[in-house]
């Protein structure tokens, strides 16, 4: 099966935002009961897979997404639409022809990546600790893709340490179709954090690291 994409231009991202919204600790959410499987659908079907590389470049993960293979992975799991934060990437996501439609949306910031998170039945994000704990919170299926191109290892630590304990996925832009293919959202934990967000800010503000 091939995918038919629609790409939008980065004006039509805040459009998103005029939706009515669930609310995250919202008893009635289906959000709450992400891994339970995760597979509910949102309004009138709809099922969005939100993709953030942060403030930085990551044109490898958005390159990885906008792959044929990626988009039919992601159709063949029930997902409908792709909006990409591609930040300060260059590469633009690509239209594939084909018989099924997958709508893909794309931007460089928001002052605020809440409501995309909010709204996706799947996040796939960079390794930043600021994005990777905003969906734990959120209580969003979450993939982390690692940035190999960084010169240090401890967003891959992070992210590999809390896939250990079964809170998200994690993967490199080289095999993130086989990590979609393979995951299993019922075999994912909820996190349940303490207030640790401020010491990880800091240690990252202290160390130059992105915290976004």
């Amino acid at each position: 099966m091939h995918a038919k994409i629609t790409i939008f231009s980065s004006a039509s991202a805040p459009l998103l935002g005029r939706r009515r919204l669930r609310r995250a600790d919202d008893a009635s959410s289906p959000v709450r009961n992400y891994f339970l499987g995760g597979a509910e659908m949102g309004d009138r079907g709809r099922r969005m897979v939100f993709v953030t590389v942060g403030t930085t470049c990551f044109d490898a993960l958005v390159k990885a997404v906008d792959s044929e293979a990626m988009k039919e992975a992601l159709l063949q799991k029930g997902y409908t639409d792709i909006v990409i934060q591609m930040g300060r990437g260059t590469y633009i996501p690509s239209k594939v022809s084909g018989s099924s439609t997958l709508q893909v949306d794309y931007f460089t910031f928001s002052t605020s990546i809440a409501d995309y998170i909010r709204e996706a039945s799947l996040v796939i994000s960079h390794a930043g600790s600021g994005s990777i704990f905003e969906t734990l919170r959120l209580c969003k299926p979450l993939i982390v893709v690692v940035n190999e191109d960084l010169m240090d290892n401890h967003q891959s630590e992070l992210a590999e340490e809390l896939a250990e304990r079964k809170h998200l996925f994690c993967a490199r832009p080289q095999t993130l179709r086989e990590a979609v293919d393979a995951m299993d959202l019922t075999a994912l934990r909820p996190y349940e954090p303490g207030d640790a967000k401020p010491v990880v800010t800091l240690i990252n503000k202290f160390l130059r690291f992105p915290v976004d």
